[in-house]
């Protein structure tokens, strides 16, 4: 019981609100409530902390994160979903940090990102087509040494 009292004072304590720096910074997260709010894993969003991506301010030992850290996380995971390097984020993120409001990223670098990612998904229908044909080797297999009821 002392430790679930424990833990309810830690958890008030991370959620209370330390001053603002902005209007926009107003409203803080807990790792827990990003994660959470953004579908990733605190795992991740510690990695992104390690690799210099997200600098989220320290309550204690607890870390909360800005309105800022959020939409650096957006960004941060709008670029992971369309296959840019970490290296390549952080230039993206540099450059909306200066003001750019949309995917600082020459048509150049779109259009070989566009092949990359096409050429994956072909990638993965080949593989997606090989793999049906062992299943359907296999259950055939299955059926003829009458292990198994054909569904159909």
């Amino acid at each position: 019981m002392h430790n679930v009292a424990k833990h309810e004072e830690n958890h008030r304590f991370i959620r209370q609100e330390p001053p603002a720096t902005s209007e926009s910074d107003a409203t803080w997260l807990t790792i827990r409530d990003l994660a959470a709010q953004a579908g990733v894993t605190l795992r991740a969003l510690r990695f992104y902390q390690s690799k210099g991506l997200l600098s989220p301010a320290r309550e204690g030992q607890a870390r909360v994160y800005r309105a800022s850290d959020r939409e650096r996380l957006a960004l941060i995971l709008q670029g992971k979903r369309l296959g840019f390097t970490l290296i390549e984020i952080r230039e993206m993120l540099a450059a909306h940090a200066r003001g750019d409001k949309t995917l600082p990223i020459s048509r150049q670098k779109c259009v070989e990102q566009i092949n990359l990612l096409e050429r994956q998904r072909r990638e993965v229908e080949v593989a997606l087509t090989e793999l049906r044909q062992i299943y359907t080797g296999m259950y055939k297999a299955i059926l003829a040494a009458g292990a198994v009821s054909d569904p159909a």
